[in-house]
């Protein structure tokens, strides 16, 4: 993998142009991508900037990210060809900061459950999630050093953690989705793919204009866990409780503190109305999709679209007032609990073998749902290679400490 923070060294050092840098990614997509299949457009003439915070840095957009120069087409035949005049608000912080969106990478059909044709580089025979699948088998692959994708479920922890590398959802809000097809106005969210913890941070920071979220120079102390396994809901695969188990062993052995937390029954209730929330506003969102081009719809969405019309407002109202209860009661889990973040599972276990299914985002809609700053880093593999992750969990606009301790354990698991 190629790591952002790896190439700007190089670039400040005067070891590397950003045109040089540039180079790089386009070699790596020229020998992986045919593999891969993580990208449905290039910019193969890119402008590249000689200055800027993120100069020769090449970037991946999720192609229900607005791009000037190149098409949107949402994963979907209704958009085919489609050129926005402008850029996404994210896309466009990116450049003012010297980075090249050079591709857009490929998502479900309107970022839902529909594959793509994108095929995971650790294990090619398994799914690379969804429904940010270009954007995590891009990094994973070594093409690029940064890409952005979405989560309104589990869009970004899961490719993520299927596909080996670091995903970041950040707080709500943190980053603008202002250019983004919208899904679920309450649930969408921006993030972002990296090689480590360390480049999500800095790239982060970068675009929020937030320094503190940074981690270089920065020596947090050690994190307070509390370890989370969702027995509300369907068991996770033995291999990845004993992941989440390994990481809690060697998180104990460096000196952390540790202890289990139950979540208390308004979380689970929460959990259950997620469905509710999204379903209600997808309707409204893709509704002119659904009017007018029901037939080019893919086949999950549009037999969930069906179901969806029949979402009553009083439903979702309901399930809005449970979301906000859920929320406020958070903070006083951490304080309870004395924890500074929680650990828990990326996904139920490694990617699923196949391309039918992108893969179950039960260990993600929660804290969709929640709001708050989500980290998955890469501990080992299954004994057949699959990778497997783990998700460190911060309160609400807490991003930085979910970096920070994210940071801990990728440190650990990676001596």
């Amino acid at each position: 993998m190629i790591s952002l923070l790896s190439l700007r060294k190089q670039i400040d050092a005067g070891s590397l142009t950003p045109r040089e840098a540039i180079a790089l990614s386009e070699a790596a997509i020229a020998e992986h991508e045919p593999r891969v299949g993580a990208l449905v457009s290039r910019n193969l003439d890119p402008v590249v900037p000689e200055r800027g915070a993120l100069a020769g840095i090449a970037v991946g957009v999720k192609d229900i990210l607005d791009t000037a120069d190149l098409p949107t087409q949402m994963g979907s035949p209704i958009y085919e060809g489609w050129r926005p005049r402008a850029d996404a608000a994210s896309v466009a912080r990116l450049r003012r900061l010297g980075a090249v969106p050079l591709a857009k990478t490929t998502t479900t059909a309107f970022a839902f459950l529909d594959p793509t044709q994108t095929r995971n580089p650790r294990h090619s025979g398994h799914t690379p999630g969804g429904s940010s699948a270009g954007s995590a088998a891009a990094v994973s692959a070594g093409m690029l050093p940064l890409t952005l994708g979405t989560q309104t479920g589990g869009s970004v922890i899961r490719p993520a953690a299927y596909c080996g590398v670091v995903g970041m959802k950040p707080s709500f809000g943190l980053l603008p989705t202002v250019g983004m097809k919208c899904f679920s106005w309450t649930l969408d969210t921006l993030g972002l793919f990296t090689a480590g913890v360390a480049d999500a941070a800095h790239a982060l920071a970068l675009m929020t204009g937030r320094p503190g979220l940074d981690l270089r120079d920065k020596n947090a102390g050690m994190p307070r866990m509390g370890v989370v396994r969702q027995d509300f809901c369907a068991m996770a695969e033995t291999e990845a409780l004993d992941a989440l188990d390994r990481v809690r062993v060697a998180a104990e052995s460096a000196g952390a503190r540790l202890h289990d937390v139950v979540l208390p029954a308004v979380f689970a209730e929460a959990f259950g109305l997620h469905g509710t929330i999204q379903d209600f506003e997808a309707a409204q969102s893709l509704d002119w999709e659904y009017a007018t081009h029901r037939a080019s719809l893919g086949a999950r969405l549009g037999a969930h679209l069906d179901a969806a019309q029949a979402v009553a407002p009083a439903a979702y109202d309901a399930s809005l007032k449970v979301a906000d209860r859920a929320r406020r009661q958070l903070p006083d889990l951490f304080a309870e609990n004395d924890i500074d973040v929680i650990l828990t599972l990326s996904a139920p276990g490694p990617a699923p073998e196949g391309y039918a299914s992108t893969g179950d985002s039960r260990f993600n809609r929660l804290w969709t749902l929640m709001g708050v700053p989500c980290v998955t880093v890469p501990v080992g593999s299954t004994a057949t290679g699959l990778p497997l992750g783990v998700q460190v969990i911060a309160r609400l606009g807490d991003d930085a400490r979910a970096i920070t301790a994210a940071h801990f354990v990728e440190t650990l698991m990676r001596e």
